[in-house]
């Protein structure tokens, strides 16, 4: 993969992209991102520092959408000179592409998204990496159409696909990992987002539920697969987290995770 200051590219490891799941505050980002490259470092794992700086797509109106963009754009950028590693956010709009590519590596399209040819092409002009979720909404093979989107306005592009479930019923996902051996078909890498998977939207509270009892579970079954990376967003604290809580990763627990899918995937090799 070509991505400015990935590291360990060569390891035959998984690659995982981590982070909270918004830029909350400098110290916190700072804090969080300390502990994964430590982390990934000592395991020799290809990482991507993950923060969005602002929240769009939110059921309620007082919901948490940010510090305000420029400045969680600062923070991103900051991780990523001060750790000296690539840095991904997902924008909204496709007149905040350019925006956004100027802070940071890898430019992520939202599954709700993933058919915004605005947004698709946009993110190509940048010459950023470009990684796609896969809406819930979709299946593995017409991801292939937005693969085509991106390379159509930059051939050289770098794109990655990320499933994170589909919709069973109006207030549950399930993960069909079939869609990851029929993404990679489309000549890209393919990445299993472990937390929102397993959010449970549409709850009558307005705040999105979810099962992170069974990141673990989710995260092992797609090495098994043979994903190429990972997400997981992570967090000191979640239950104190001012967006997806319900569905992250404990921090303190990433380390002995990722001890074992290193494990499943050298048995796999």
């Amino acid at each position: 993969m070509n991505i400015p200051k990935l590291k360990h590219n060569d390891s035959g490891n998984f690659f995982l992209i981590a982070g909270p799941c918004a830029i909350e505050s400098r110290d916190m980002a700072l804090r969080i991102a300390e502990k994964l490259v430590a982390l990934t470092e000592r395991l020799k794992i290809p990482y991507i520092f993950k923060g969005s700086y602002r929240k769009a797509n939110r059921t309620k109106l007082d919901s948490f959408t940010g510090i305000g963009d420029i400045p969680a754009l600062e923070i991103l950028k900051e991780v990523g000179e001060r750790f000296d590693v690539p840095t991904i956010t997902d924008f909204h709009e496709s007149q905040e592409a350019a925006m956004a590519a100027s802070y940071v590596d890898v430019l992520q399209i939202p599954a709700f998204l993933c058919r915004q040819t605005d947004m698709l092409t946009a993110a190509a002009q940048t010459g950023k990496v470009v990684n796609i979720k896969k809406g819930q909404f979709m299946s593995g093979d017409s991801m292939a159409f937005a693969v085509e989107k991106v390379k159509s306005v930059n051939p050289a592009a770098e794109v990655f696909l990320t499933d994170r479930g589909n919709s069973f019923g109006y207030g549950d996902l399930i993960v069909d990992y079939r869609n990851l051996p029929v993404m990679q078909a489309h000549g890209v890498p393919v990445i299993m987002d472990c937390t929102h998977s397993l959010q449970q939207p549409n709850q009558s509270s307005g705040v999105t539920g979810g099962k992170p009892a069974l990141i673990a579970t989710i995260a092992k079954a797609a090495i098994a697969v043979g994903a190429d990376g990972l997400f997981i967003e992570t967090h000191p604290k979640p239950s104190e987290a001012k967006s997806d809580g319900a569905n992250m990763l404990p921090l303190d627990q990433l380390e002995g995770l990722l001890e074992k899918l290193l494990r499943i995937r050298q048995a796999i090799s």
